[in-house]
């Protein structure tokens, strides 16, 4: 297994994207702290993880407010004595047009995208020894436009800017810092679209289908697994080529 006793945090982990990190992180023998808003959300995860034979932990956090960032850290390493890996997944797209984006709607996004990536990072570094992984969920939303999107874009953005940077500071230590940018994937709070938007979706995808949250987590355990030592500071695009267009 590849990662049999490693410790890892998952943010957003409850369902989704998250979810599938967790599942896939356990099948190799992680031992999960999943981390959402909603504790029995956390717990129901963690049920899923450990019939998989390992250990978890729920954690109600709101990862854009430090004191909870802080608490949910330090529970980690109360529970497992140790931190190697940290999955930065949490994350909000609400669809708002550019003229009617209010400060607070610009606030909110930045703050549970972006401040909370920075909080997580620096909490968890200090735990982290040599050989500690740390991966963000970016998007092609980081490098591509989305209309109705400009909050999520750019705090998008800001996440592959700062693992460049995190990734320089924090090598003196070996802590790989990197990034896995999803493109469409289909999960439940992507859902809402009509058949028509899905169709011009798939349509604009080489590869001719959504992409599924494995899809994803199976770019985060490579990342984090040893297999990637020599790899930080970089955004692996997962869309089955739609950046490619």
């Amino acid at each position: 297994m590849l990662l049999k006793d490693k410790v890892a945090i998952v943010t957003g982990g409850k369902q989704g994207i998250g979810l599938g990190i967790v599942l896939a992180l356990a099948k190799e023998g992680c031992n999960v702290v999943v981390s959402d808003l909603q504790q029995k959300g956390c717990e129901a995860a963690v049920k899923e993880a450990e019939k998989l034979g390992v250990k978890g932990l729920a954690v109600a956090c709101d990862v854009s407010k430090k004191e909870e960032v802080d608490k949910m850290v330090g529970e980690a390493v109360k529970k497992f004595g140790k931190l190697d890996i940290l999955v930065n997944n949490a994350g909000i797209f609400p669809f708002v047009p550019f003229a009617d984006m209010k400060e607070a709607d610009w606030d909110k996004v930045l703050d549970v995208n972006l401040k909370s990536v920075f909080l997580c990072c620096q909490a968890a570094a200090k735990q982290m020894k040599e050989g500690g992984k740390i991966v963000s969920i970016s998007s092609i939303a980081s490098i591509v436009g989305f209309e109705g999107l400009v909050h999520y874009c750019a705090s998008k953005g800001g996440i592959n800017g700062m693992t460049r940077a995190m990734a320089l500071e924090l090598a003196p230590k070996k802590i790989n810092v990197n990034a896995v940018g999803p493109g469409a994937i289909d999960t439940p709070g992507a859902q809402g679209g009509s058949e028509e938007q899905d169709k011009q979706t798939i349509a604009a995808i080489p590869w001719h289908r959504k992409g599924v949250p494995e899809d994803i987590a199976n770019a985060v355990v490579f990342l984090v697994s040893e297999k990637a030592d020599y790899i930080t500071g970089q955004i692996l695009v997962v869309d089955g080529g739609w950046t490619l267009r």
